[in-house]
C-alpha cells in the first residue's frame, strides 16, 4: 500500500486492486445507492426516508461541503482494473474516545464477498498509523456479521463496551491498538 496525504493535498491510498481517494461530485449515485442498499435495521436516519431523502442532489452538496483532511475522512474505493466506485472507506470521528477515530467502510453489494473490504481497510489502518493515531474504534451491529468477519482479519478485538436497541440490534465497539 501507498499514501499521499499532505496539508492542502488529497489523500489517495493505493493497495494492489484499489485507489482510495476523495469523492467526486459525479459519485453522488454510488453514495445514493449505498444508502438504498442498507439492511432495513439500520437506523432510519441513515436510510433513504419517505420523501426520498438524500437525494443525489443532497449527496453531491454533501461531497462538495466535506473534502477528507489529511488524517481523517471518507474516501471513495475505486477498482483500479475498471475505475468503478464500489464503496468507501475511512476515518470517522465516530462514538469511540475522544482523539481515537473510528474506522468505517461499505461496499455496494454486487461487491461483497472479494475481500475488498478488508483490502481497503488494511490501506486505511497504514494510513491511521501514520496519521500518529495509536488505537482506532469500529463501530457494528451484532448482526453484521461480514463486518465482524473484517475487523477481526484485521486484528480489531471486541470491548465491554455495547449499545442495545430493542428493534435494531446490539452495537458492539471494537477496539485496534497499534
Amino acid at each position: 500500500m501507498t499514501a499521499a496525504a499532505s496539508p492542502g493535498r488529497d489523500v489517495v491510498l493505493e493497495t494492489d486492486r484499489l485507489l482510495l481517494r476523495p469523492w467526486r461530485v459525479a459519485e453522488a449515485v454510488v453514495q445514493r445507492e449505498l444508502w438504498t442498499e442498507r439492511d432495513p435495521r439500520v437506523p432510519p436516519h441513515r436510510r433513504i426516508d419517505a420523501e426520498g431523502h438524500p437525494t443525489v442532489a443532497e449527496l453531491e452538496d454533501y461531497i462538495r461541503a466535506n473534502p477528507p483532511s489529511s488524517s481523517l475522512g471518507l474516501l471513495a474505493a475505486e477498482r483500479k482494473a475498471d475505475g468503478e466506485v464500489i464503496g468507501y472507506c475511512g476515518l470517522i470521528d465516530g462514538r469511540g474516545s475522544h482523539g481515537e477515530p473510528e474506522l468505517a467502510f461499505e461496499l455496494l453489494q454486487r461487491v461483497w464477498r472479494q475481500g475488498y473490504a478488508t483490502e481497503a481497510s488494511s490501506a486505511v489502518l497504514d494510513w491511521a498509523r501514520s496519521s500518529g493515531y495509536e488505537r482506532l474504534w469500529s463501530t457494528v451491529w451484532d448482526w453484521n456479521t461480514a463486518s465482524l468477519r473484517v475487523l477481526a482479519k484485521i486484528g480489531f478485538t471486541e470491548t465491554e463496551r455495547q449499545e442495545k436497541d430493542p428493534v435494531r440490534g446490539t452495537t458492539l465497539f471494537l477496539t485496534k491498538r497499534f
